[in-house]
C-alpha cells in the first residue's frame, strides 16, 4: 500500500461480537466526516464487519483501526484489521471465494477485497495477520 497523509484516526479493540458494532459505527462516523457518499459508507462498513468478524473468529482479539487517509489529492478512509492470532498458513487460498476454514460462505475476505478501492494483507503463520483496506471519496 502507498504511503499517505494519515488523520482522524478511531481504534477500536475487538474481542467479541458486540465490539463489531462499535467498530461499524466508529468506521461510518469517519467515513461520514471524509464526505463520503452513503453508499460508501455502507460498503465500509460492510468491510469493518468482516474483518472484525474474522478477529473473533479466528484470533479471539485484536483491533480496527479506522483513519483518514488523504494522497495526490485524494480522501478516503483505511481501515486496519490486526490480530495476533494464528494467522493464515495459505493466504493465496483464503483469498479464493468458497474457501473457508469454519464452515462458513468464505466470502469474507474475497468480498472485502471486492468493495475496497485497495486491499492488502500481511499474514505471519503462528503469529497473526493484518489486513489493510482502503476506500476513496469519488
Amino acid at each position: 500500500m502507498r504511503s499517505a497523509l494519515i488523520a482522524d484516526e478511531v481504534r477500536v479493540p475487538i474481542d467479541r461480537d458486540a465490539d463489531i458494532v462499535t467498530a461499524r459505527q466508529k468506521g461510518r462516523e469517519l467515513a461520514t466526516q471524509c464526505g463520503l457518499l452513503s453508499t460508501d459508507l455502507a460498503v465500509v462498513a460492510t468491510a469493518i464487519s468482516e474483518l472484525a468478524r474474522n478477529i473473533v473468529r479466528y484470533a479471539a482479539r485484536g483491533e480496527i483501526i479506522v483513519r483518514r487517509v488523504d494522497e495526490n489529492g485524494k480522501r478516503g478512509v483505511e481501515v486496519v484489521a490486526v490480530d495476533e492470532g494464528p494467522g493464515i498458513p495459505d493466504v493465496t487460498l483464503a483469498m479464493q471465494d468458497g474457501y473457508s476454514t469454519s464452515g462458513g460462505l468464505g466470502l469474507g475476505l474475497p468480498g472485502t477485497r471486492r468493495l475496497m478501492d485497495e486491499f492488502e494483507i500481511i499474514s505471519d503463520f503462528g503469529k497473526g495477520t493484518t489486513v489493510t483496506v482502503r476506500r476513496w471519496k469519488r
